[in-house]
């Protein structure tokens, strides 16, 4: 095994438009196979860049957001999110989407990084960014199709909330993990170990 060897670039040869879905465009790409020389179709999701914020107030409190999720057909527990709009940078992005989801606002902004949602199919970046000593200044400004309960939770809340399986959200938890130790999980009085839950997890998985 080479472990310097590195996989062959795919040659685009054509370009196919596919139907928009407001918040992703399809596009089907031709490629050439660079062993077989074949050319395949593949799919590909265009889509605005994310942002994702994790917000911190003055007493170290985590501003979460609740909502209903079509795609798991559940109440999730969620850190405040959303589009780059065009012409937006990510910071504008932030500032915007926590005052617009939540009513907070900050003055103190860092940028935590950035990753590739999923490069399999999806062509986008998500950003994040922690907003230091944020405070409730504003209304909530939501979008029509929108219903969202805003709250903060301390860190040991989010760790349980992570355990009982409210807060799944991949992204929302890489971006707390940038500030936060969010897998150590305190045993309170008369509850399981977050180990022992854990175990009971895999094992109704498998079933």
């Amino acid at each position: 095994m080479d472990k310097h060897k590195k996989p062959e670039v795919w040659q685009k040869q054509r370009i196919e438009k596919g139907p928009d879905f407001k918040i992703l465009q399809v596009r089907f790409d031709w490629l050439k196979h660079p062993k077989s020389q074949k050319e395949l179709k593949r799919l590909v999701f265009e889509a605005n860049d994310w942002v994702n914020i994790v917000a911190t107030t003055q007493k170290d409190e985590i501003v979460v957001v609740k909502q209903f999720r079509f795609g798991v057909e559940k109440i999730t527990t969620e850190t405040p999110g959303g589009m780059v709009d065009q012409g937006e940078d990510s910071r504008t992005a932030a500032i915007r989407e926590l005052r617009e989801e939540t009513g907070y606002t900050s003055s103190e902004w860092h940028y935590l990084g950035s990753v590739e949602p999923n490069p399999a199919f999806l062509n986008n970046i998500c950003h994040f960014w922690h907003a230091k000593n944020a405070h409730q200044t504003e209304e909530m400004c939501l979008e029509e199709e929108e219903d969202i309960i805003v709250t903060t939770l301390t860190l040991d809340e989010i760790r349980h909330e992570i355990q009982a399986g409210n807060f799944r959200h991949s992204l929302a938890l890489l971006a707390l993990t940038k500030v936060f130790n969010v897998w150590d999980c305190p045993e309170r009085k008369g509850e399981e170990s977050c180990q022992t839950k854990d175990s009971k997890n895999e094992r109704n998985f498998h079933a």
